[in-house]
């Protein structure tokens, strides 16, 4: 039982870190445009509107996701209750790389609005 509560802790974190900074992100993340915290890509990173941006519409994507990702994985978890360590953690690793995976692809439809919505130079179409 006692790793079966360790692997649901630490499953959680990713979903809650997605919602955390989701919702951070959403109402503007970081205020200055840098090369060490934020959604970071070169046409985020064109001028402070492609910056602010980039931040919401990520960020909106990562609050739900976390959301999502939050209940999937506490469902998953507790259909392994009681089950053998092997399969809590095969089944915890398999989570992880589905959650790990939902945050690399939220760069493709971030990168497609922004694409969408400015031109190569960062301007506002």
């Amino acid at each position: 039982m006692g790793f079966w509560v360790y692997m649901l802790v630490m499953n959680l974190l990713i979903p809650f870190t997605m919602i955390g900074f989701g919702r951070y992100f959403e109402k503007g993340g970081p205020k200055e445009i840098n090369g060490v915290f934020g959604y970071r890509t070169p046409m985020s990173m064109k001028n402070k509107d492609t910056w602010e941006f980039a931040h919401k519409h990520c960020g909106r994507i990562w609050y739900i996701c976390g959301w999502i990702s939050l209940a999937a994985t506490v469902v998953c978890l507790l259909l392994l209750l009681g089950k053998d360590e092997d399969v809590v953690g095969t089944a915890s690793s398999i989570l992880v790389g589905a959650q790990l995976a939902v945050i690399i692809a939220s760069v493709l439809p971030t990168e497609r609005a922004l694409r969408k919505e400015f031109d190569k130079n960062g301007n506002r179409r």
